[in-house]
């Protein structure tokens, strides 16, 4: 049998560890080749101290060199056996000024992005591609155009047999800030959209995530909690503080000891719910 190969594909540094770190660790583990493509630098993210894009000490080449090094040390905690960096400049958050940069990956040409990941199924040969669902309420223009670009490489190659998209249950995220708030941490709310900072009304707020019927895969990942922890510990420059990390030991399992998938492609008739990404290839 051809070795078997997950590939995740991601807009910037510290998402693979946010959103799939869990079954990174794992599948790493079971001896599957596990293949990271990073789309971005992250070059608008904090600078330690918090430091956000315009204020002074921003240094957006300082901070790509400084999240590339994160992610590689993210990627050794989690045993990812290649990392691809795809080294388009980070769009910013929704309504930032950046969105309009030229070199700012939501302006690429989706054609050609699409290319490029297609010679890197090519390459590596993936049976399982995992990327971003894409109405999840976050709606940043990287994770958006990250989302679009895997999807239509994938429907011009025959190469992935599997494609998923992962995503939070809505109902997991309210159950998650309960869980928090009982210890003292606060989830940060939703930044401002651009129609809040032209002074319109805010969209009615709803919890991010997706419903729980539209889920088809759940993975165990209690055991690689460690791991995965590990990997956000990593990037220290944006996660410091965040609540991923407040979150003490005996919540974890809770919180983070199964990801969830909406299955969007599927060749060998594997029925659901799945509890593994390979199922109907193993």
């Amino acid at each position: 049998m051809p070795e078997l190969t997950l590939m995740a594909v991601h807009a910037h540094p510290d998402d693979e560890s946010i959103s799939t770190g869990g079954v990174l660790a794992r599948y790493s583990a079971e001896g599957v080749r596990t293949v990271l493509v990073t789309c971005t630098d992250g070059a608008l993210g904090y600078m330690p101290g918090r430091i956000r894009p315009g204020e002074e000490g921003h240094d957006e080449q300082v901070l790509a060199q400084l999240r590339i090094d994160e992610l590689k040390l993210a990627c050794e905690r989690l045993g990812v056996s290649a990392v691809e960096m795809l080294g388009y400049h980070d769009s910013g958050m929704a309504g930032w000024p950046q969105n309009e940069r030229p070199s700012a990956f939501c302006n690429q040409s989706a054609d050609v992005v699409a290319t490029r990941i297609v010679d890197l199924f090519e390459r590596y040969r993936p049976q399982v591609v995992v990327t971003y669902y894409r109405n999840t309420g976050y709606n940043h223009p990287d994770h958006l155009h990250t989302h679009d670009v895997t999807v239509r490489a994938v429907e011009r190659s025959q190469v992935p047999e599997k494609l998923y998209f992962t995503a939070r249950s809505r109902a997991g995220q309210e159950r998650m800030r309960e869980i928090l708030a009982d210890r003292g941490i606060e989830m940060p709310t939703r930044r401002p959209d651009e129609r809040r900072r032209r002074g319109a009304s805010p969209p009615p707020r709803r919890a991010p995530g997706v419903d729980d019927e539209q889920f088809t895969t759940f993975v165990d990942v209690a055991a690689f909690l460690g791991a995965r922890r590990a990997a956000l510990e990593a990037h220290a420059s944006q996660l410091q503080e965040s609540y991923f990390l407040r979150a003490p030991d005996d919540v974890w399992a809770e919180i983070y000891g199964r990801e969830t998938f909406i299955r969007a492609r599927d060749t060998t008739d594997a029925p659901v719910p799945e509890s593994d990404l390979f199922a109907g290839l193993r």
